[in-house]
């Protein structure tokens, strides 16, 4: 994806970072400028942060927000985080920016709503916290207020924040791990600090939490699909699971997030804000202590029921029509047609909706797009019944030893 970021989730993820509001008080004047180092690596954090991705709209100027976030809990639109002293964030001090970071507090007191996912970025340490607010007062000023949230009673009541606060927050920044090694401390820091994977890789409870006992087994959120239209998305386990990224190597993840793609997978849907806003631009050395914690997280499984012997029977016939040509009968695919879909940790999420976005609607593409052997793969959505898709969904779920579950009508019908 470029730069311009469609509505998303509670919060996104892959997308989705500093939702900072400016506030409508007077501020006390920024501090003195940094040194050009300072800026330079704030600038890069920015980029591991993947701020752009959720600050600037198509049609805006650089970071002068207005990016709408779709939730469970009403519509929210990032804010400007340029220098302009009054529309932006130029007249907050190195304090107030440390303290909306860590403790996810405006300037005037008011509680930020964690689609600003300061539940991460807490962990960030004060250093690279400060050299990010050097970079952003020499982002130039733009003149521009984004909309107001749009978010019914109570929720527009950023007050109750304390309360989901005491319940759900826990401040404070990374403490390295002295059993592990420093590639891998330096791999937790930014997956659980500024890269804030587990936004969209988490599941979440009814108020919008993490659930920590679950961290990083997939996720569900909202985004768009090739026509602009808003879908379910599901982020995949990115645990050692077998319905995760148990055949991933180290090498594998690492040319996943630095190019794209690998021999698993090409970078379609949300994932291009990710790949080509942020992991892509950052060190080798980054990227690959990033996959290094990821590839160490434990197992955790999620397996669904299994369709009845007669629907996945209807399911292979589709796939034999439709897939079969590409992905081969065996379903583990060709380097010059189709990317496998044995043990595919999109096929097997937690919940079927990236997977039925794709074969509704067909993979969004970055762009450019990247060069991979790969056909493109087309739409179903119109040549399918909402059965066929849930029989043909069901069958890649459990095919092969997936271990997905089964798809119903009703779930496709949900994705017209």
């Amino acid at each position: 994806m470029s730069t311009a970021h469609s509505l998303n989730s509670w919060p996104h993820v892959l997308a989705s970072v500093l939702l900072m509001a400016a506030g409508t008080m007077q501020h006390a004047a920024a501090d003195a400028p940094a040194s050009d180092s300072a800026v330079e690596r704030g600038k890069y954090l920015a980029i591991a942060g993947n701020c752009s991705s959720c600050h600037t709209t198509g049609q805006g100027e650089y970071m002068a927000g207005g990016v709408s976030f779709a939730t469970p809990f009403g519509t929210l639109y990032s804010t400007n985080i340029t220098s302009h002293p009054e529309k932006g964030i130029g007249s907050w001090t190195r304090e107030q920016f440390r303290t909306s970071m860590r403790s996810g507090v405006r300037p005037n007191g008011e509680h930020l709503y964690p689609a600003f996912p300061y539940t991460s970025f807490t962990k960030v340490s004060d250093d690279d916290i400060d050299a990010l607010y050097a970079y952003f007062q020499t982002v130039p000023p733009a003149d521009w207020t984004p909309p107001e949230n749009d978010m019914p009673f109570p929720f527009n009541q950023r007050a109750l924040m304390g309360a989901w606060k005491a319940l759900f927050f826990k401040e404070g920044a990374f403490t390295p791990d002295p059993k592990q090694s420093d590639e891998w401390n330096r791999g937790a820091y930014l997956v659980e600090g500024l890269a804030h994977c587990g936004a969209c890789h988490t599941p979440r409870n009814m108020l919008g939490a993490e659930k920590s006992s679950q961290a990083l087994s997939g996720g569900l959120y909202t985004d768009k699909i090739p026509d602009g239209d808003l879908m379910p998305w599901s982020a995949v386990n990115l645990t050692s699971a077998k319905s995760g990224l148990a055949k991933w190597t180290v090498d594998d993840l690492t040319s996943y997030l630095k190019t794209g793609k690998n021999s698993f997978i090409a970078t379609y849907g949300p994932m291009n804000e990710v790949i080509m806003n942020s992991t892509r631009h950052l060190s080798e050395a980054d990227v690959r202590a990033m996959s290094v914690y990821i590839k160490s997280l434990p197992p955790i499984e999620h397996k669904g029921s299994k369709a009845s012997d007669k629907v996945l029977a209807h399911g292979e016939m589709l796939y034999t029509v439709y897939c079969g040509s590409c992905h081969l009968p065996t379903g583990l695919g060709d380097p010059n047609s189709g990317p496998p879909l044995v043990g595919s940790a999109v096929i097997q999420a937690p919940s079927p909706a990236s997977l039925l976005n794709t074969l509704m609607f067909g993979p969004e593409l970055p762009e450019p797009a990247l060069e991979t052997q790969w056909m493109t793969m087309e739409a179903f959505g119109e040549k399918m019944t909402d059965e066929e898709i849930a029989a043909l969904a069901s069958y890649l779920r459990s095919a092969w030893g997936n271990e997905g579950g089964a798809v119903s009508a009703k779930d496709v019908a949900a994705h017209r």
